[in-house]
């Protein structure tokens, strides 16, 4: 908090040498300025944050630190969250975390009696191993201490910045605006309607596209022009090599809107120059839900312009329309902007209906809900404890925090939370990535109190640049010792994807931690040294949320040989400058770019050849491996509901250019390989068999019609999604029918000996 919120931490310092101080418990491996004021310090190893708060969570339900009342009327899913805790004893979570029992039982004791909590976490938790999961549990803890929805009680889930905040409500992060749910559909109608556009134009068919898939669909050509606005990849993301790689690909055109050069527009087609927060008018919100506005003080300079009005410029060049003719985008200036949002928040949990320029004008901001309920804003959420948990106004009904596959409105409501807060449970996984022989300290990288983000602002201040002038790799006393690298020396990282040269600092972390500050890249370099954290960090993310996990990871640290440490030579170099100049060369114009084929018809091929073969299957090989009449005769219906199917789809066969060749290989392997021919007599066992083959190879089928449940609707071809929908549901009758023919004949099959098949050897068995 010292290093990244320095308000919100002036205002805890400020507690801190008031009367009544509050106790303070800080998690973090390194000695930060925020620990230093810490009344319980707990330094955990990187990655195990799931460990710890699951294991204060146990001594909170072992020692009845527990609101009954509150969580019994207030929370669902208790028993769960108990039953999972309850293996991470303090001795457990010290063999995980190296966190003492004692220790750990004394943070526990300090959250579990106070009257009032405040809990507060950043990156070091969202960018971390089993991110959400542990974003979770520190919901959970407040929650069972009944510690929120009341004064000096609550959660500061922060954002790095107040536009980040913004993105959440306004839906720029993969969600939907105004917190809606995208697999409600009432909720993504709202959306067509306000926008006045057809409801199978609202992309509501799939997960968002994160990152990690970008990059994908970049590597593999399917993606062929990217607009980055504001963000500064080349220096942000993991795994710098190949991000530079890609976005440096002849056939990808970027564009790049930035308020100063940076390491990303070096490599851009097309730069926006964007005017920054003075040079523009606007809205942004604290984590507290504070809404205020920034009128523009001065212009921008030269050619710049505001966010605002190069999208709108943008969408009036593309020629975006609603489905009436009107410009889908109308608004001449911010305020007009903020109106229509209003109107879009209208009913959700950030309602901006109360809400006005003028309002807004003069003072120190206003909490969103504003309505006609809460003319002058609310201050606190949840006081009633009611959470925006209704099946129909939720935002989400949630993941599986191990998996990160969605919850269906199903299983949501099996849970019946009605308005009550949801305790979610998780088991503890390790980092994917641990220290080894080779590799052997842990790394994390992070923030300082002098810089932000890439530096793109706070590197041209030098004051703050005077203050912090370049990374170093923050390193244990013992470690470096045994390693004999002092403070201030050169040394250099290295990791399984790439190595930087940076200066040591010693102290202030835990044996076998190491941390680097991201902020630093290459635009102000005044040598060739690789010096962004990035170049190390590990390329995995978080299974819900998508953050890259920059908090883990493993690597060695090395000193420079002598001779170079004497005139400070370059030993690691960057590539940034190579890449610059590979741009510059090689890089076409946008029309050069030529098309490329579609996968569609493949995959649709594919998918209507296994019907074929299935149809097949029906009318010549199973009547020969089956002599069952019940059997016989399902399969009979099931024949006719394959030719349902294979007529839906052929239709769309024809239009999107599919040939009967592709996926045939693949379905006529399949069906071989599951119904092989046998010399068996028939028997119920081996009706069983030809069963079980006979749901796995509808089971290829179901996968094959899953995928193109969403691409039918991002095709906004309303036939193609009916014939998709209508071949998904013939195929699932006759899944169900399969799975109750097994279920009824399992047992009875199974369990009874059939000895006139089985033979003599379990005749002897049996006497």
């Amino acid at each position: 908090m010292s290093a990244t919120q320095t308000v919100l931490w002036a205002r805890v310092l400020d507690r801190l040498e008031g009367p009544n101080p509050p106790s303070l418990i800080v998690v973090d491996p390194r000695m930060s300025d925020t620990a230093k004021r810490a009344t319980v310090h707990l330094a955990p190893r990187i990655g195990t944050n799931m460990a710890l708060l699951n294991g204060i969570q146990h001594l909170l339900f072992r020692e009845g630190w527990i609101d009954n009342a509150f969580v019994s009327e207030h929370c669902v899913s208790r028993n769960e969250l108990e039953q999972k805790v309850s293996e991470y004893t303090p001795e457990k979570v010290e063999a995980i975390t190296n966190v003492s029992a004692s220790l750990l039982y004394e943070a526990a004791k300090l959250i579990g009696t106070s009257p009032s909590l405040l809990s507060t976490c950043l990156q070091g938790v969202y960018q971390s191993n089993q991110a959400t999961a542990s974003a979770c549990q520190v919901n959970n803890i407040n929650l069972l201490r009944g510690c929120i929805g009341k004064p000096g009680s609550g959660i500061f889930q922060m954002n790095g910045q107040p536009t980040a905040q913004n993105n959440r409500e306004a839906g720029c992060d993969g969600e939907f605006p105004g917190f809606r749910n995208a697999q409600n559909p009432r909720h993504m109608q709202e959306l067509a309607d306000l926008w006045n556009i057809d409801y199978s134009k609202v992309p509501h068919w799939g997960l968002p596209t994160h990152v990690e898939n970008i990059l994908n669909y970049i590597e593999a050509g399917s993606i062929e022009m990217l607009w980055i606005s504001g963000t500064n990849p080349l220096v942000s993301l993991p795994h710098l090599h190949k991000v530079r790689k890609l976005l440096a690909k002849p056939d990808l055109f970027v564009v790049a809107q930035d308020i100063f050069p940076t390491e990303t527009t070096a490599i851009a087609d097309v730069v926006f120059p964007a005017a920054q927060w003075s040079e523009k008018t606007g809205c942004f919100t604290n984590v507290d839900r504070t809404v205020h506005l920034a009128h523009q003080a001065v212009d921008p300079p030269g050619e710049a312009k505001a966010d605002f009005d190069i999208f709108v410029e943008f969408a009036r060049r593309m020629d975006f329309r609603d489905k009436d003719g009107h410009p889908l985008m109308p608004w001449q200036k911010p305020e007009d902007a903020f109106d229509a949002w209003k109107k879009l928040s209208k009913g959700r949990p950030c309602d901006y209906t109360g809400l006005s320029y003028e309002m807004l004008t003069g003072g120190s901001g206003i909490q969103w809900p504003c309505n006609e309920h809460h003319p002058t804003g609310k201050e606190r959420l949840f006081e009633d404890g009611v959470f925006f948990t209704d099946i129909e106004y939720c935002e989400s009904f949630g993941h599986d925090l191990e998996t990160g596959a969605p919850i269906s409105k199903a299983e949501y409501k099996q849970l019946q939370p009605d308005g009550r807060a949801i305790l979610k449970a998780c088991h503890y996984t390790p980092d994917p990535e641990a220290p080894d022989a080779e590799y052997p300290l842990q790394l994390s990288t992070g923030r300082n109190v002098y810089h932000f983000h890439t530096r793109t602002k706070t590197g041209r201040s030098k004051p703050l640049q005077d203050a912090c002038p370049e990374p170093l790799v923050r390193m244990n006393e013992m470690d470096a010792a045994e390693l004999g690298i002092s403070d201030g020396e050169q040394v250099i990282v290295k990791s399984r994807r790439g190595a930087i040269q940076v200066k040591a600092g010693i102290g202030k972390i835990s044996r076998g931690q190491t941390f680097i500050p991201f902020h630093f890249g290459y635009f102000d370099s005044e040598d060739e040294r690789a010096r962004a954290a990035n170049e190390l960090t590990l390329e995995r993310w978080d299974s819900v949320s998508k953050q890259p996990r920059f908090k883990s990871g493993a690597v060695r640290i090395e000193r420079c040989p002598d001779a170079q440490l004497a005139n400070s030579a370059v030993v690691v170099k960057s590539q940034q400058p190579s890449y610059e100049q590979q741009v510059a060369k090689n890089k076409p114009n946008a029309a050069d770019v030529g098309n490329k084929a579609a996968h569609l018809a493949h995959w649709l091929g594919t998918t209507f050849q296994a019907l074929n073969v299935l149809q097949d299957t029906f009318s010549g090989l199973l009547p020969c491996l089956i002599t069952d009449h019940e059997v016989q005769s399902g399969v009979e219906v099931l024949q006719k509901i394959t030719t349902n199917a294979l007529n839906r789809l052929r239709p769309f066969c024809e239009r999107y250019h599919t040939k009967s060749k592709y996926g045939h290989d693949v379905s006529k392997v399949l069906r071989e390989g599951l119904f092989p021919p046998r010399d068996t007599q028939h028997s119920s066992y081996e009706t069983l068999v030809v069963l079980t083959g006979l749901q796995t190879y509808i089971s290829n089928i179901e996968a094959h019609l899953s995928a193109l449940v969403p691409v039918s609707q991002a095709l906004w071809a309303a036939d193609f999604v009916a014939a998709v929908q209508g071949a998904s549901e013939d195929v699932a009758r006759m899944q169900k029918w399969v799975k109750q023919q097994l279920s009824v004949r399992a047992a009875q099959t199974l369990i009874v000996p059939d000895l006139n098949v089985l033979g003599e050897d379990v005749r002897w068995t049996q006497q």
